[in-house]
């Protein structure tokens, strides 16, 4: 048996199906695409990888199958999910995901078309796993897919508490053993066993402060931003075809970025961490329900329209509305007095870190330093936010 020692989980014991899984060029690609992405630029030491975080998302489904006495072809094919589930996403993960689904209509978590089109396919196949009911697994359907994607599950168990070792930060540390002990499966569906609220409460506490300190971290989401706008940019002019550009890696993407005369400015800017800064960083309290979380379309309508009233350049105005902040964690199933309950119905934690998280939402205009003024004037104006 294969074992491989990982920062987080110490040794990691890989069956026969995941050692072949990890010798295809699907999952070898994964070795340079960033787990945290831009937030290296906040956190230096955030240099993980996706491939390094499905492993401990592998690790950990090895865990729950074992304590939940899952066995024979489910066992495995949990197993192959969870090293599998992060096979799909572009480079730099999460902040080039909009511009993909937007050109393929594809989200990170739909890999039929991959295993059918890769080596990933055949190993499957030949380890007797079906690759369409593997592909169904990393989506979160089918028995038990909520173990790979669901309120609970295995990828949030691994990534909160990796993020945390790699950038420092200690708010994403909770205690994944106590949630994976007290696993259980009721009328087919997975469910925490009673008295074990404050163990669930502890992932939704880490997310909560991890979104506020990391994943959204201003200087991320700027670059995010940029990051998006450059590779509509390429996709849009037909410089890279969506299923190449899908397939980058973090350092391919900047060298095409750079290689391509409308985006050149962003690559260096990323390389050089010459962000665009903060025009306008407004409060949810403060702005309208009808600026949140904007389709792309009419963000790109209010960025022209601000650039136009500031007499600026529209590309160098960038507006970043998130939606409306959620709590996935909230919806998960536990067992009280013998019937199984939302940990929304549970926990009177719940209302107020969802205060919590709303609280901490904020709505960002963004653009280089000697427009930041007049930028600043012509969003509040159009946007009707008083600063």
């Amino acid at each position: 048996m294969t074992t491989i020692k990982d920062s987080v989980h110490d040794y990691i014991e890989l069956d026969e199906t995941a050692a072949a899984l990890l010798d295809t060029p699907e999952m070898q690609r994964l070795r340079d695409v960033r787990q945290l992405s831009t937030v290296q630029l906040v956190y230096p030491s955030a240099n993980h990888t996706r491939f390094e975080h499905s492993l401990g998302v592998y690790h950990l489904a090895c865990e729950a199958v074992e304590k939940l006495e899952v066995e024979g072809e489910l066992a495995d094919r949990l197993r192959a999910a969870a090293l599998v589930h992060d096979v799909g996403h572009g480079p730099f993960g999460h902040q080039t995901e909009a511009a993909i689904e937007r050109h393929l209509g594809r989200h990170h978590d739909e890999i039929e078309w991959l295993l059918a089109e890769t080596d990933l396919g055949s190993v499957l196949e030949s380890q007797g796993l079906e690759p369409d009911a593997v592909a169904a697994t990393v989506d979160g359907r089918g028995p038990l897919g909520e173990l790979v994607s669901g309120a609970l599950d295995v990828d949030r168990m691994d990534y909160l508490v990796r993020d945390a070792h790699h950038t420092g930060v200690p708010y994403g540390t909770i205690d994944h053993a106590r949630l994976l002990y007290a696993l259980r499966i009721v009328d087919g569906e997975l469910a925490l066993e009673e008295d074990t609220v404050a163990t669930a409460e502890s992932a939704l506490i880490a997310r909560t402060l991890m979104n506020a300190t990391v994943y959204r971290h201003h200087v991320s989401r700027i670059a995010g931003a940029l990051l998006d706008r450059a590779s509509e940019r390429l996709l849009a002019d037909g410089h890279v075809s969506p299923e190449r550009f899908a397939r980058l890696t973090d350092a391919q993407l900047l060298a095409t970025f750079a290689d391509y005369e409308p985006t050149a400015d962003v690559a260096s800017r990323l390389r050089e961490r010459r962000l665009y800064k903060r025009a306008i960083w407004a409060r949810r309290r403060t702005v309208p329900d009808r600026f949140v979380g904007l389709e792309y379309d009419r963000v790109r309508s209010l960025e022209r329209e601000i650039a136009a009233i500031a007499g600026v350049d529209p590309a160098v105005v960038v507006v970043d509305s998130p939606s409306e902040p959620s709590s996935p964690e909230s919806r998960a199933r536990i067992v009280v007095d013998g019937d199984v309950r939302r940990l929304e119905e549970r926990s009177s934690l719940v209302a107020g870190l969802d205060a919590c998280a709303r609280e901490m939402w904020r709505l960002g205009v963004y653009a280089p330093d000697d427009e930041l003024e007049a930028v600043g004037e012509a969003a509040a104006s159009v946007l009707k936010i008083e600063v």
